[in-house]
């Protein structure tokens, strides 16, 4: 008869007590970096310096370009892109923060899409641009992508997806790996990842707006933005609930309240 079980401690399965260690660790470390974002005044939990977002967003941009087939030929309309992000970074508060916005023109012609890298690598595609009617709803565009480095959003979510991993390697090891375990645990962490990527997209459209009135752009293109995106959709879209990006209708209500708030 073995004096010592060595599957389990105290009465619990060691299994379990590794799990909660590995679930408590991620939740700790999440918790306890916390700061305020002195852009946008709102609590983040965020491990990530700037100047590690900005290297990491310099590092994935060449790889990021080449997704969408690279760069654009064309070096007027390069340059007008370029023009449009600097003067909207130069006459608003991205110039008083410490990353490095640098905006690209990418080659693709029929995806209808604009991102922001950690740290102020800006980009949008042709596909998107040339569907653009004025150089005010460019500056939209690129207001918003400003408003996700503003935001941290990048760096945040970062935060959030180690959680979230954290949490599902705990469940794995607590259950023996179930795979029905691991994909509950997965679904409902990408459903939280997915609501704060519909918050991020409200909050960079709200700074999109206050970024344009800064630069000397009209905020109520954006609206035309979202019209755009709308058609672009062809009606197609998933629940909001289910999806990263709120519903244009839902955005335009925002824009429009944001412009109100910034105009007065």
């Amino acid at each position: 008869m073995a004096l010592f079980n060595s599957s389990r401690s105290g009465g619990f399965p060691i299994k379990l007590i590794l799990a909660a260690g590995i679930i408590i660790f991620s939740l700790v470390r999440y918790w306890s970096n916390s700061e305020s974002n002195p852009w946008t005044g709102r609590k983040q939990h965020i491990t990530l310096e700037p100047q590690q977002e900005i290297a990491l967003g310099i590092e994935s941009a060449p790889q990021m370009a080449q997704e969408y087939g690279g760069l654009y030929p064309d070096q007027e309309l390069q340059d007008l892109v370029d023009k449009v992000g600097q003067r909207l970074v130069q006459y608003s508060v991205a110039q008083e923060t410490p990353y490095r916005y640098d905006f690209h023109l990418l080659r693709d012609p029929n995806t209808i899409n604009a991102f922001a890298l950690p740290g102020g690598q800006v980009f949008i595609t042709y596909g998107l641009l040339r569907k653009l009617q004025s150089e005010d709803q460019l500056a939209g565009v690129l207001g918003h992508e400003i408003g996700h480095v503003l935001g941290r959003h990048s760096a945040e979510r970062i935060a959030k997806q180690d959680l979230t991993s954290g949490i599902v390697n705990g469940v794995l090891v607590g259950s023996d790996g179930s795979q029905s375990a691991a994909q509950t645990a997965a679904m409902i962490g990408n459903i939280v990842n997915m609501k704060y990527g519909r918050d991020d997209e409200l909050e960079s459209d709200e700074l999109g707006v206050k970024i344009m009135l800064d630069a000397g752009y009209n905020p109520e293109e954006m609206i035309g933005v979202m019209e755009i995106l709308k058609a672009a959709s062809g009606g197609q879209r998933v629940p909001e609930f289910q999806s990263t990006h709120p519903n244009p209708e839902n955005r335009i209500e925002k824009i429009k309240a944001a412009i109100e708030k910034y105009r007065k």
